[in-house]
C-alpha cells in the first residue's frame, strides 16, 4: 500500500504547530504588508495581522511560489509514495489551477483537490483526508471522494465593518457610506467558488439569526433533511473570539451532542473583511 502525504495551505486555519501532530504539511501562504513579504504563522501571527489591519497597513494577498509548492512536495516525496494536495477554493485564489498544471510534472504522484473550500470547511476537508488516507485509500480515491462531496459544505459570514470591503472594491464608496449610516451588517455566504453578499441584517442579533436560520436551512434541504449528527458545524471569527464562544453556546442549544469547533477565520478572508465578523459553517459529514 502506497504511503500518501497530506499537504493543504494556511488558509485551512492548521497551523505549523498542529500540522506536526496530524502528520501533514501546511504551505504557509503569502501576505504583502506595505511592501514588505510575510508567511502566515511563519513571520506573520494572527494578532498581528490584525494589529497591522488596524493600523490601516497596505496588505494584498497572493499564491505561494511556484518554489515553495514545488520543494514541499519534493520533500514529502522522499518519504511518501503519494501526495493528496488541498489548496484554498479555485474561485478564491489562483493557487488551486496552479498546483494543477505543476503537478502535471510529477507522473501522478500529486493529486490536487479542487474541492472548493476554505477556512474551517477546508480544514474538515484536511480531516477527512487524514481518516480516508487511514482507512487505506490511495491519494486518486481521496480526491475523487472530496470533489464528488465538495459543494456540501456552507460559509455564512457577518461582516462588522464596510470599511474593509470598500478598501477592496468588493463595494462603492457610496453604498458604503449608506450602509454605514444605516448601521447595517451584511451577511455573506462562501458556498462553493465565491465569497458573496447573502442578506442585510440591522443588527447583530438579527445577522446571528440569520445565518442560523441559513444553516438549519442546508441541513434540512441541501443536505436532505439529515440529523444534526450528520454535519459538522462550526463557528468562526476575525478577531472576535469572545462574540464567537457566545454565538458556540447558542448554537449548542439548537443543536446538543454536536461537537461545535471554533477557531479563526482565513486570514485571506479576513483581510478582505476586517475584524468583528462572526461566521458560522457546516459541512455534510464524509459517506464513501
Amino acid at each position: 500500500m502506497n504511503r500518501v502525504a497530506i499537504i493543504t495551505d494556511s488558509n485551512s486555519g492548521i497551523t505549523q504547530a498542529e500540522a506536526k501532530k496530524l502528520g501533514i504539511f501546511v504551505l504557509p501562504m503569502p501576505f504583502t504588508i506595505d511592501g514588505a513579504e510575510y508567511f502566515e504563522d511563519i513571520n506573520l501571527s494572527v494578532e498581528e495581522f490584525y494589529a497591522k489591519l488596524e493600523a490601516d497597513a497596505d496588505i494584498s494577498t497572493s499564491q505561494p511560489s511556484i518554489e515553495s509548492v514545488t520543494s514541499l512536495w519534493d520533500e514529502a516525496l522522499k518519504e511518501y509514495d503519494e501526495i493528496v494536495h488541498i489548496p484554498m477554493s479555485s474561485g478564491l485564489s489562483g493557487s488551486c489551477s496552479t498546483a494543477m498544471v505543476l503537478a502535471q510534472d510529477y507522473e501522478d504522484k500529486v493529486e490536487v483537490v479542487n474541492n472548493q473550500r476554505i477556512s474551517v470547511t477546508q480544514r474538515q476537508s484536511v480531516l477527512d483526508a487524514i481518516e480516508l488516507v487511514n482507512k487505506g485509500k490511495s491519494a486518486n480515491e481521496v480526491k475523487e471522494i472530496l470533489e464528488k462531496n465538495k459543494f456540501e459544505s456552507s460559509i455564512y459570514i457577518m461582516v462588522d465593518t464596510l470599511k474593509y470591503l470598500k478598501k477592496g472594491g468588493r463595494i462603492t464608496p457610496a453604498a458604503a457610506a449608506l450602509g454605514t449610516m444605516l448601521r447595517l451588517k451584511p451577511v455573506l455566504q462562501i458556498q462553493g467558488e465565491k465569497l458573496e453578499a447573502f442578506a442585510k441584517a440591522k443588527t447583530i442579533k438579527q445577522a446571528k439569526s440569520i445565518m442560523m436560520k441559513a444553516i438549519h436551512d442546508d441541513i434540512d434541504q441541501r443536505f436532505g433533511g439529515l440529523n444534526a449528527m450528520d454535519v459538522s458545524l462550526f463557528v468562526a471569527h476575525s478577531a472576535n473570539e469572545e462574540a464567537a464562544n457566545r454565538l458556540k453556546e447558542e448554537l449548542q442549544e439548537i443543536y446538543p451532542g454536536v461537537s461545535i469547533y471554533v477557531d479563526d477565520l482565513s486570514l485571506s478572508v479576513s483581510c478582505h473583511i476586517g475584524p468583528g465578523s462572526l461566521a458560522i459553517a457546516t459541512s455534510r459529514k464524509i459517506k464513501e
